[in-house]
């Protein structure tokens, strides 16, 4: 259990620090801030974020990266939210997909890709999700045929992120249908300009749109294969554990509970004593709590220890955390703040309307909880 960071983390968080303080990066911030529903394009600000050679600090040098390790990396992720920075571009790109492909791409397909998007000048989603295979990836129907040397894929994908700005896509379907709930699934890469990709935004209440992807008989080489065929659920289970450190999640609840406080400070003058000044301070025990959960997780998968376990409940602590604050804090901007657009009363606007989806994505809550579930019952099965 961590409580502390080196001397090393604390000169290279002050040291990234800075770099974020720059005023390019923070007009860069403020242009690609979604609000009112809508959602501007982050890709300018990511790629001067490439040029400061902040996007992927844990990769390998050869990829593009510096060669730290993965704390830094999270350290990284933690200052870029604390500098206004919209994340989903880096939790898409760098976090998911591009820790796929370290963790499970050829040399040849790492070469391809990473040094691009550590530059910020390639950008990827994740294609997992269909209408009728949510939380259960399992049921999944998106087919990828055998044509030639490489495949075809025909299928609908939803909820994805971002995706109308991506080059990429990383596709889970079924390669050997019939072969049971859990086999015969491979991930793809796909070229999100190929030919047969259409991108079509889901109507939503957040400043961050979902997209429909219907893949009509996509074609994709065999190169883009990532992982054995018909071994791709197993990849999968590992990649949502990398997933859900919970850290995109406790980083949301510290911002808006940080704007949250700062609004009601604002309204000081007018209201010398606040009782929701005092559920703030509970909050801040709850998130030190999560804060500590959230890096156990992460040392434990920077020494290579995947616990499935363990990043369940990182991932259910911080989300619903993360949910019930946005959800707490949306009567905190007073009526004249709202008048006004302050900049607390925008943000505690958004949280409140991303709010819903945050116990779902990446797993939904009761997902978590069976998975905590089983762990207990077999530990339980075990002791007797």
């Amino acid at each position: 259990m961590r409580f502390g960071f080196t001397e090393d983390q604390q000169r290279f968080r002050a040291d990234v620090r800075k770099a974020l303080r720059s005023a390019g990066v923070r007009a860069a911030a403020a242009e690609a801030t979604g609000a009112d529903g809508v959602e501007p394009d982050a890709r300018p600000l990511y790629r001067l974020l490439g040029e400061l050679g902040l996007l992927a600090v844990h990769w390998p040098v050869e990829f593009g990266g510096e060669g730290r390790p993965l704390t830094d990396a999270a350290i990284v992720a933690e200052e870029l939210v604390h500098a206004g920075v919209p994340d989903t571009f880096h939790v898409n790109t760098i976090q998911i997909v591009g820790q796929f492909l370290l963790m499970a791409g050829s040399d040849e397909q790492k070469r391809r890709y990473l040094p691009a998007m550590a530059r910020g000048e390639s950008f990827a989603s994740v294609l997992y999700t269909e209408p009728d295979a949510a939380s259960d990836l399992g049921a999944l129907r998106t087919v990828a045929e055998p044509d030639g040397d490489g495949y075809r894929i025909t299928g609908t994908k939803v909820f994805s992120l971002k995706t109308r700005f991506v080059d990429l896509g990383l596709c889970a379907a079924r390669t050997t249908p019939g072969a049971g709930k859990y086999q015969g699934i491979s991930l793809f890469l796909v070229d999100m300009e190929a030919p047969g990709v259409a991108v079509s935004v889901i109507p939503g209440i957040g400043d961050e749109h979902f997209h429909r992807v219907d893949l009509d008989s996509v074609p994709v080489s065999g190169d883009d294969l990532l992982g054995p065929r018909d071994e791709g659920w197993p990849l999968l289970n590992e990649a949502l554990a990398i997933e859900r450190t919970g850290l995109d999640y406790y980083l949301k609840a510290e911002h808006w509970l940080q704007t949250a406080l700062d609004a009601l400070i604002d309204k000081a003058p007018d209201s010398p004593h606040d009782d929701r000044l005092e559920q703030i301070g509970r909050w801040y025990g709850a998130l030190t709590a999560d804060h500590v959960l959230t890096w156990t997780v992460l040392t434990g998968l920077a020494s290579d220890q995947v616990d499935q376990v363990s990043t369940a409940v990182a991932k259910y602590h911080s989300s619903e955390l993360a949910q019930s604050i946005a959800v707490w804090a949306a009567d905190i901007p007073s009526p004249e703040q709202r008048a006004n657009r302050t900049r607390a009363a925008v943000t505690l606007d958004s949280a409140y309307r991303e709010a819903p989806g945050l116990t779902l994505s990446a797993g939904t809550s009761e997902v978590m909880l069976q998975l905590m579930a089983a762990a207990f019952d077999s530990i339980g099965q075990e002791e007797h």
